[in-house]
């Protein structure tokens, strides 16, 4: 039975800046994938006043194992003060692609 696996969340404020942090939590092995998704336009909430920003939204494919190790990491990397980060369990999929998971984040 493969590790808990995770799908982690994260925004960047652009591609350059997510596909390097991406690539890098890659390459250690805190995440097996990361998928870059662009061109997302963000509305929040920023110091009591409302913000807009285009911005990329990256999924994580990591496991709970790496949870903590992949947080530090990956806060240690990014450029925003409070970067954005979900982590959600993944209850099921295929067998084999979970299993390819939890052996990429070893």
């Amino acid at each position: 039975m493969p590790d808990q696996i995770l799908l982690a969340i994260s925004t960047f404020p652009d591609a350059e800046t997510a596909s390097r942090i991406a690539q890098t939590l890659v390459e250690e092995k805190f995440a097996a994938c990361a998928n870059l998704i662009p061109a997302v336009h963000s509305i929040y909430r920023w110091k009591e006043k409302i913000e807009t920003a285009g911005e990329v939204l990256v999924f994580f494919k990591t496991t709970e194992d790496r949870q903590a190790a992949f947080d530090q990491k990956l806060r240690a990397l990014h450029p925003y003060e409070v970067p954005e980060l979900l982590f959600i369990k993944v209850d099921s999929g295929s067998p084999d692609y979970l299993r390819w998971v939890s052996d990429n984040c070893r």
